[in-house]
């Protein structure tokens, strides 16, 4: 819990320092924030400079780019496995094809950046912002993460048993949910995911692998399910109104559905 507190108090204080005021929810957080400014555009770095530091790194002392300006470098390619990137900035910056393996994205700022087919297993992006990222392909399967997902594109991803559920015992600040609205996850595989409470409003996820997927109390509004597979599914208490649930594969399994809300109101056929 004291971790998660500092955490929070860190973007806070990073808001603020891009001219915004404090917010306590995900989704809030964003208002104000002036992206042009040179704290969130310009980086303090080369791609040289950061290949020196992942050169000096060792298993037991990884690279330390924690608070850092890395806003547009271009660091496709490259291994930076471990690495804590917590409280960085990194919007618009080339991470095509990077592997980041069990890498420390928390507190990260991520808008607008390339991380195609990047590896992105098994690290942590607590109250990250991946607002408009590119993600198409990529592997985040075993990540822990609540973040902001609002209108990037996961096509074609895999995130499987990753685990983006809020921490319950710790809301003093408003519901930190992981938001994927208007999103783009079609033919990405979520198989074992936790999304409980999650903001999916609007997002597509057609053809995608959601088998076992837990969406328990999650915003489902307007979420387009045309051709997914569905097999176990949890949707206890989550909203429904106008998502497109067609050509489902293993509807008859899906679990919950008499707890669901507005399911009248949902596109079945």
């Amino acid at each position: 819990m004291r971790r998660t507190a500092v955490l929070l108090a860190g973007l806070v204080g990073l808001v603020s320092a891009a001219g915004a005021a404090p917010a306590g929810a995900q989704t809030g957080m964003m208002q104000h924030v002036d992206l042009t400014s040179p704290k969130m555009s310009e980086a303090e770095l080369t791609r040289e400079q950061v290949i020196a530091l992942l050169a000096a790194a060792t298993a037991e002392q990884p690279a330390q780019l924690a608070d850092k300006g890395l806003n547009g470098l271009d660091l496709s390619g490259l291994d930076l496995s471990g690495a804590d990137l917590s409280r960085s900035r990194l919007n618009r910056v080339n991470l095509e094809r990077a592997v980041l393996r069990g890498a420390k994205l928390d507190l990260a700022w991520l808008i607008e950046a390339n991380l195609e087919h990047a590896d992105l297993r098994e690290v942590s992006m607590i109250q990250a912002q991946l607002i408009k990222a590119r993600l198409a392909g990529a592997d985040l399967s075993d990540a822990r993460i609540v973040a902001n997902f609002e209108g990037a594109n996961l096509e074609d991803a895999k995130l499987t048993n990753a685990s983006m559920a809020p921490d319950m015992r710790n809301q003093s600040m408003g519901l930190m949910r992981t938001v994927f609205r208007s999103a783009m996850l079609d033919r990405a595989d979520l198989s074992g995911t936790d999304l409980a409470w999650a903001d999916m409003e609007f997002a597509k996820l057609r053809e995608s692998v959601l088998v076992d997927v837990d969406f328990n109390m999650a915003r489902l509004g307007g979420i387009d399910l045309t051709g997914a597979d569905v097999r176990g599914m949890n949707v206890a208490g989550a909203n429904l109104a106008s998502a497109k649930l067609r050509q489902l594969t293993g509807e008859d399994q899906i679990k919950g559905l008499d707890a669901a809300i507005n399911l009248n109101r949902a596109f079945r056929r």
